[in-house]
């Protein structure tokens, strides 16, 4: 094998590499002992992903199949385009729950046949805006969203969810995860009435059976155990007959190739758009969860791009919108994968699941899916989690709140809307919060330091922090201020530095400027106040040659004096 610095005829090796990295990344560099563990990964990896996808459908009272094809065209194509060397990206609890909020918020009826139609216009359309953001390069933009609104928007999700997984696990066939906690909530009590003695002992054996294996057998696939149990109950013990109800007929083969229905597009649209923000912070925290030291950072802009594809190609197959998963991921890891080679052993297994085990499947009881639910998402209620933030954090423990209490009463979309405001007005808030340094004080010439960068909303309170400075300092005649921090410059702060000029000067202070970047500098240049600067020789390359030019080596040298940062 050739080593990154060899050349390969014309082209090195490591140039090949660059051109190809697109295209299954994970895989460059392949090892043949990789081979195995990789195969291992994938099929650990699809006992927990066939069964949970499917179980995951039924949230949004969607066909057990479209949690098939969700494992299998979306998880396909992030293999194939995705940065994360274990990441498996097919739909989540969350993801699952706001797609059912937003059918339902559209007017889809469960069940009804256009409910198909609207779900792939749904995916078709959380993969185009994951697109166009990575198109625009809003991954870093999406990450700031704090962990605060994140941790609020999964407390009200798994309470949510967990709820309208009851009227199933007492024999209730419906599910009302879509419409909200209070409504699943009343459905608890009317399906009391009117409990199955046989379901409820199901649901309570498989949920026993499924947290005793999480706590003390970890490696052993849990859901495959239900599943299977579940489907012998049926076949050996007749529990239909002892009015178990079971999923819907599974069709046996690979999902058609459809086209969205689009006459319900701007119903979907915001709901859309809440399950990409959703679908690309949970794929981007578990591929930073998962990743190693040895591997690359990972790419968000990558991740943005990967996930779209995955969403708008199985649009066209009918797959739920799709994200990276934690629990099927951490299997994958830790049964060993080394690459994506083990994702895409998944999907031979979920295609092998849908082609010749539809038949089987399909005697499996919908109290099993909603236990597997039951016990998926009660993990995404972590009480213990928000208590520590109010003891470190007050604010982001009552933003946790704030958002876990709009998903519970109004609904998870408007959740997440109130995450986002309430995320972006404090980042906002902190890049509007003035931070002005005092630097060097050589004789009547003191050097201010700005410690973020100058844009529309934060120029006042800066400038406004640079006079309030100066006048603090005793016997300054002129003023360096650093602006190496303004990448970029507008019309608007060119005009406050212009009015800080102004204001300085009636006070018989001269304001310098320095180390302004080439490319902010080519705009200021095009201003008439800026030219009379360099004119007048009061712009400078850097901080240390205004002080060397301006200052007097007899005068005193500054001590650092405490930001402004109120």
């Amino acid at each position: 094998m050739s080593h990154p610095e060899e050349p390969v005829g014309p082209v090195s090796a490591a140039a090949r590499r660059t051109r190809r990295s697109w295209l299954l990344p994970t895989l460059t560099g392949y090892r043949r002992e990789w081979l195995l563990p990789d195969v291992v990964g994938g099929l650990s990896a699809g006992a927990v992903v066939v069964p949970q996808a499917m179980a995951y459908a039924t949230i949004a009272n969607l066909p057990v199949q479209v949690g098939l094809y969700t494992a299998i065209v979306p998880l396909a194509v992030y293999a194939l385009l995705g940065g994360s060397r274990t990441m498996s990206v097919t739909t989540t609890s969350t993801i699952a729950t706001l797609t059912a909020t937003t059918l339902v918020s559209a007017g889809v009826a469960a069940g009804s046949d256009d409910a198909l139609g609207s779900l792939m216009t749904l995916t078709l359309l959380v993969g185009i805006v994951l697109l166009i953001a990575r198109l625009l390069r809003l991954g870093s933009l999406v990450e700031n969203i704090s962990g605060a609104t994140v941790l609020g928007l999964k407390i009200g999700v798994g309470a949510t969810v967990a709820v309208g997984q009851l009227p199933k696990l007492l024999g209730e066939t419906g599910d009302y995860s879509g419409h909200g906690f209070l409504r699943s909530l009343a459905a608890v009590g009317q399906a009391l009435d009117t409990a199955n003695p046989a379901t409820v002992a199901l649901s309570v054996a498989s949920i026993a059976v499924l947290v005793v294996l999480a706590r003390f057998a970890p490696r052993v696939p849990g859901p495959v155990i239900v599943v299977v149990a579940g489907i012998l109950l049926v076949a050996v013990a007749g529990l239909e007959a002892r009015g178990v109800a079971l999923i819907e007929p599974v069709p046996s083969g690979l999902p058609i190739p459809g086209l969205p229905d689009l006459d319900g597009l701007a119903a979907l649209t915001p709901g859309a758009l809440a399950i990409s923000v959703m679908s690309f912070l949970e794929s981007a925290t578990v591929s930073r969860t998962l990743r190693t030291p040895a591997e690359p950072p990972v790419d968000a802009d990558r991740e943005l791009f990967a996930t779209g594809a995955g969403n708008v190609a199985g649009a066209f197959f009918t797959a739920m919108p799709a994200a990276g998963g934690f629990s099927q991921s951490a299997v994958n890891q830790n049964a060993g994968a080394k690459t994506q080679l083990s994702t895409l052993v998944t999907v031979m297994l979920a295609v092998l699941v849908a082609v010749f085990l539809g038949p089987v499947v399909s005697l499996l009881p919908q109290a099993t899916l909603a236990a597997m639910v039951f016990v998926a998402v009660v993990g995404l209620i972590n009480l213990p989690e928000l208590v520590r933030w109010a003891g470190i954090s007050p604010i982001d423990f009552w933003i946790a709140l704030l958002v876990a209490a709009i998903g519970l009463t109004a609904g998870l979309l408007p959740a997440v809307v109130a995450g986002v405001v309430v995320t972006l007005g404090l980042v906002l808030r902190e890049l509007n919060r003035a931070a002005v340094t005092a630097g060097e004080h050589q004789g009547d010439v003191l050097a201010v330091h700005l410690g973020n960068g100058l844009y529309t909303a934060n120029t006042r309170s800066n400038t406004t922090a640079v006079e309030e400075l100066v006048a603090a300092e005793p016997g300054v005649a002129r003023v360096v201020l650093d602006l190496h921090r303004l990448a970029a410059i507008t019309i608007t702060v060119l005009d406050g530095l212009a009015e800080l000029d102004r204001a300085l000067a009636g006070t018989g202070v001269e304001l310098h400027l320095a180390a302004l970047p080439p490319r902010a500098a080519v705009v200021a240049q095009r201003v008439a106040w800026y030219q009379k600067l360099e004119a007048d020789g009061r712009v400078h390359a850097t901080v240390d040659e205004a002080l060397a030019t301006l200052g007097s080596a007899s005068g005193p040298a500054a001590r650092p004096r405490p930001s402004i940062n109120p």
